[in-house]
């Protein structure tokens, strides 16, 4: 398959064993027997020895495969190339200047509301004070009403034992009037 055998030397000329010189060995270069065999040689290589076509083949596919390889990696490089330009010069601005927007928006949105609620937790502050000042008002006055009841009741107390006290004292005239009449009426 190589070509280094016999039947392929070029010229019919075989290597002799043991020295460097080539024997013509079917005689000279135009006879029919040389044409023959040279024929057989071209025939041999074209039909049998495919290296050099396929080598010039795969040379061939590997130069198309590296040029097309190569203008795809170009097109993704410009693709990217574009894209990074068109975000740097378009798209990151209007991003940049729609944040600053919506920003200051929603830094304002969030200054009322943090405002809103300040003043709704001073209302509940200022509301709880009045609630806590009035009930402490609310507990005096209750305490003051309790005392005045306390002291009341003690008086009408000493009033209502005084009253018993001269009551049991009359009873007890009455009683000793009753027995002295009593006394006289049992003397009959």
């Amino acid at each position: 398959m190589s070509g280094g055998g016999p039947e392929a030397a070029v010229g019919g000329e075989v290597p002799v064993a043991g020295g460097n010189k080539k024997k013509d060995s079917l005689g000279t270069a135009g006879s029919p027997a040389h044409l023959i065999i040279k024929d057989l040689g071209e025939i041999h290589s074209r039909l049998l020895d495919h290296r050099p076509v396929i080598q010039g083949e795969t040379r061939y596919f590997v130069k198309e495969f590296e040029e097309k390889r190569g203008l795809r990696e170009m097109r993704v490089l410009e693709n990217l190339k574009n894209m990074i330009h068109e975000t740097n010069e378009h798209t990151l601005p209007k991003c940049r200047e729609t944040m600053q927007d919506n920003l200051n928006q929603v830094l304002q949105r969030l200054q009322a509301a943090t405002d809103s609620v300040c003043r709704l937790q001073q209302r509940e502050q200022e509301r709880k004070k009045i609630y806590n000042d009035h009930l402490i008002a609310s507990e005096n006055q209750h305490i003051i009403q309790w005392e005045d009841f306390m002291k009341e009741q003690h008086n009408k107390q000493a009033e209502v034992d005084e009253e018993h006290r001269k009551a049991v004292e009359r009873l007890k005239e009455q009683y000793a009037e009753m027995k002295k009449d009593l006394g006289k009426f049992s003397t009959f």
